[in-house]
């Protein structure tokens, strides 16, 4: 047992080290940095309009891109989990395609695609229709890298949970929306909530494929991570730490918010 208490003590440790020396510190540093020189500094910085600018790009973005990667991730995970038919291990597989592209090829494949040169580039231009270098382009990017985090968060919960309670609610009469409202999504609701706020973090915090879509134009499509970039580059420290401080505490909150909630809904569900 000694033995046993001395290996428990000393892998808590270890996590507790390296959490500390890759997590903790490097977000502990950027918003020491962000408010070294001052609060009222670092408000300034802020509300520079090149940084507004970027800042409600980012949100814009991914209010855009969060509806449709709730509805195509419980679509596919429903799908996935609940129904077999041919071609289900292609579309499992090919749910892990955003994750093994590098982002930087992401963009490109887009650029070929959407580009003054590329497949539908001149069809947009004879539309007059803008595409790349703008909202939407970096829309359709951040939806490919993010939209399988949603349904890779729900597929192991519902395959799970089996279909049983569906089948007993169909039988009772159920249509499919209360089937929906009333019985999946109370059983998947904490998976889709970690799936959501997963999703939501890659999108305001996507670079590489961002940055070959955006043309990095100042005031218009510059999202939160590539002004920290030109800043920092223009040795505009401030103001780069600021943002990027920015970035952290809405990632940090979003996670403070569901365990939160978790801990009412726990409180509720023991009548305390």
């Amino acid at each position: 047992m000694e033995t046993q208490g001395w290996q428990k003590w000393s892998l808590i440790a270890l996590a507790l080290c390296f959490f500390t020396l890759v997590l903790l510190l490097p977000l502990f540093t950027v918003f020491y940095y962000a408010l070294e020189q001052g609060l009222a500094l670092f408000l300034t910085a802020l509300q520079d309009p090149e940084a507004l600018a970027a800042i409600w790009l980012t949100i814009k973005v991914s209010l855009i891109v969060l509806p449709i990667n709730i509805f195509i991730g419980i679509v596919m995970a429903w799908a996935i989990a609940y129904f077999d038919f041919k071609g289900k291990s292609l579309l499992t597989a090919l749910l892990d395609l955003p994750f093994s592209i590098s982002p930087v090829v992401v963009g490109l494949m887009f650029l070929l695609l959407f580009g003054l040169d590329g497949l539908w580039g001149a069809w947009l231009t004879a539309h007059q229709i803008r595409f790349m270098f703008a909202t939407p382009s970096i829309v359709i990017v951040t939806l490919f890298v993010t939209f399988p985090l949603i349904a890779k968060s729900l597929i192991p919960s519902m395959s799970a949970q089996g279909t049983s309670e569906e089948q007993a609610a169909l039988i009772l009469g159920a249509s499919t929306w209360q089937l929906f409202w009333r019985v999946t999504l109370p059983k998947i609701k904490w998976a889709l909530i970690y799936g959501v706020i997963l999703s939501n973090a890659r999108a305001m915090g996507e670079f590489g494929a961002v940055s070959v879509v955006s043309g990095h134009i100042r005031g218009l499509t510059n999202t939160i991570p590539l002004y920290v970039e030109i800043s920092y580059n223009e040795y505009q420290f401030v103001a780069a730490f600021a943002c990027a401080s920015l970035l952290a505490l809405i990632a940090v909150g979003t996670l403070g918010i569901q365990n939160v909630v978790r801990y009412v809904e726990r409180k509720k569900a023991k009548g305390v």
